[in-house]
């Protein structure tokens, strides 16, 4: 039986395999299981333990131990439960072997005369029943029916189904390409990136219609550095991964960063025109400029477990502390080589991602939180004015959370939030800072999904460049989640690479182009992928293909943009103009919009099939007071 349990105080869920005991009914563990105590010291639990025995070194719950599976391998069944096994039962003195389920025989015999194959016969099929099932069989729950001589009308067919390499979502054996993103089953995106067609198996690709790569071997030899784009890239941090997967392949997964290296190789970009930065594991003292102690343990006992869990959806194996570490290590190096003009700029290429780790906790696949670290790394190179511009569609709350007191450090964070109801939850639009810094946390947060290019530049040429030139930055770091791309599961946002490129080429023009891009989220590999490409490119010298003149928002996209910039021109004056103008053209056109909007969901507040019924009475009497109330607010807003 797979058991996960998060123990208190330690802020991870452990995994590990238990069974019961044929006789007594007590649970035990399986073998090759080891307990961590409070003191951090290692003892190797005997082969098979009673959980609620006398004996204080197997009572976890009452010592608050950590029971951590140090192999899982072999030792689960399909069905995820323990193996046949030999144990010694602390509550009664018994041992033998035993099957994996509690005993009960089809005549009602006890379980210790009964032959072992009809035992476990018995006992899977009570296992493996509903509640509702064995309430419809518990008067012959023990009874074997002769079923030999029917036949069924329809035969029970298993539906096999297959996980889409792209975009993760299921699919049935019968087809051939993906029905939420339409790419094939054997698609090439590992191996060529998103220059493979999504339409074709991997073998099939016309090399022909690749993009030839230049020989660019002698590239960073033919001048100075401090000319070239560095990227941050270590092959370890593809050992970060969920051991035991759920229902479904967790969308933070190795192949997000082997599609985007994919991608840069063919089209010669990566190995090639950037120069690479050497890895290295941050030291446990840089990652304490930002994270408490509580986080740094967190993260480093995860080395010595198969698997565990910070949240229900942050993983980590024996591996993941140490891709932290090369994560924030790479992010670190970059920014202090950017800042001092070794080079001319930067992507960091890093998972597991970080803007959601705050201080202490480590939470939606963050552990260490990378552009706090590349802040902190700035600062220590000299750096007195850090800003940071997060574009991934989820809030940046750990981020906020490390630098809400500071004022050298500048947040601004693009982002879906639809009034808290969006994960994380947090980055309101007055949500600016606290202790002294009030203004120095900027949110814009979208009322819905589907925000595009246009809302997206719309806020950057309103909100982000005017408080960016204002504050006069000397150092650019981007938090570039590209989740809110168009066809990533999660984000269900429309922003093309275009307009990642638009973005980062805006941010480029300021601190004198001392530029850290560092990948945040994003789950679609051929989104992820071709946005990321799109980016460095920018960073390389290239101009984006997209006309911003003239840019039209849309009605939600403009009402973000007014909420923010009335709350922040408090204190960036600068932005005063912008709202005076923004609201005598458009105001009065998104209130209205506001009105027809509100007016729809009251009107349709009552359920309309009452009209007719026996709550004929209650509907009548409750739309009148709707109205009312309708009217009401009107008159109050005008």
């Amino acid at each position: 039986m797979l058991q996960v349990f998060q123990i208190a105080p330690t802020p991870l869920y452990f995994i590990f395999v238990t069974d019961d005991c044929y006789r007594c009914g007590e649970m035990i563990l399986v073998e090759n299981c080891v307990i961590i105590s409070e003191g951090n010291e290692v003892s190797e639990a005997s082969k098979m333990s009673n959980l609620t025995g006398v004996k204080t070194e197997t009572n976890l719950l009452n010592q608050s131990e950590v029971v951590l599976c140090q192999d899982l391998n072999g030792r689960l069944d399909r069905d995820g439960s323990a193996a046949v096994c030999d144990y010694t039962c602390h509550n009664d003195g018994h041992s033998g072997e035993v099957s994996q389920l509690s005993a009960r025989d089809s005549d009602g015999i006890s379980g210790l005369n009964a032959d072992p194959a009809a035992i476990t016969k018995s006992a899977k099929r009570e296992n493996d029943m509903t509640l509702e099932d064995m309430y419809n069989a518990r008067y012959n729950f023990d009874e074997e029916d002769d079923d030999s001589d029917w036949e069924p009308s329809e035969k029970q067919i298993e539906v096999l189904k297959w996980f889409c390499v792209n975009c993760t979502m299921v699919n049935v054996e019968d087809v051939g390409n993906c029905e939420i993103c339409g790419e094939h089953r054997e698609s090439g995106i590992l191996r060529h990136g998103f220059f493979a067609s999504p339409y074709l198996p991997v073998e099939d690709v016309n090399q022909e219609e690749l993009p030839v790569t230049e020989n660019s071997e002698d590239l960073c030899k033919q001048s100075s550095l401090s000319s070239f784009t560095a990227v941050g890239f270590d092959e370890r941090m593809l050992l970060h991964a969920e051991v035991v997967m759920k229902s479904h392949p967790h969308p933070e997964r190795p192949d997000r960063l082997r599609a985007i290296a994919a991608s840069l190789a063919t089209a010669g970009i990566f190995p090639g025109k950037c120069y690479p930065i050497p890895a290295r594991e941050i030291t446990r003292e840089e990652l304490q400029m930002v994270h408490s102690v509580e986080n740094v343990e967190a993260v480093d006992i995860t080395r010595r477990m198969l698997a565990s869990y910070f949240t229900p959806d942050t993983y980590a194996n024996e591996h993941s502390a140490c891709a932290a570490r090369l994560a924030a290590g790479l992010c670190a190096d970059l920014a202090s080589a950017i800042y001092s003009g070794r080079v001319k700029n930067g992507f960091a290429l890093v998972r597991p991602p970080g803007h959601h780790a705050g201080v202490k906790q480590a939470m939606g696949f963050c552990l260490h939180n990378n552009a706090a670290i590349a802040a902190s790394a700035a600062e220590a190179a000299g750096a007195k004015k850090v800003l940071i511009v997060d574009w991934d569609v989820h809030h940046g709350n750990g981020t906020q959370e490390i630098f809400e007191r500071s004022k050298s450090v500048l947040y601004i964070s693009l982002h879906r939030h639809e009034d808290g109801r969006f994960y994380p939850g947090t980055g309101a639009a007055d949500e600016v800072g606290s202790m002294g810094a009030e203004g120095y946390c900027v949110n814009i947060p979208w009322s819905r999904g589907g925000v595009g290019d246009k809302d997206y530049i719309f806020a950057f040429e309103q909100v982000v460049l005017p408080i960016a030139l204002d504050f006069n930055p000397d150092f650019i770091i981007i938090s570039a989640g590209f989740d809110a791309a168009r066809g990533d599961p999660l984000g269900c946002c429309d922003v093309t690479p275009a307009g990642y490129a638009s973005m980062t080429q805006m941010l480029s023009a300021l601190s004198g182009g001392k530029l850290l891009v560092i990948l945040e989220g994003g789950y679609n590999l051929r989104s992820i992928s071709s946005s990321a490409t799109a980016v460095i490119k920018v960073l390389l010298g290239e101009s984006p293909v997209i006309d911003i003149d003239n840019n039209v928002p849309t009605k939600a996209g403009l009402r973000s943009v007014l909420d923010v910039l009335k709350i922040q021109m408090n204190f960036w004056p600068t932005l005063e103009t912008n709202f005076t103008k923004l609201h005598s053209k458009w105001g009065s056109y998104a209130l209205q919009d506001t009105r027809k909007q509100s007016k729809k969901r009251r009107r349709t507040g009552v359920p309309v099939w009452w009209r007719w019924g026996r709550k004929s009475l209650l509907y009548h009497v409750l739309s009148k007071q709707l109205r009312a109330r309708s009217c009401c607010n009107y008159s109050c807003r005008c």
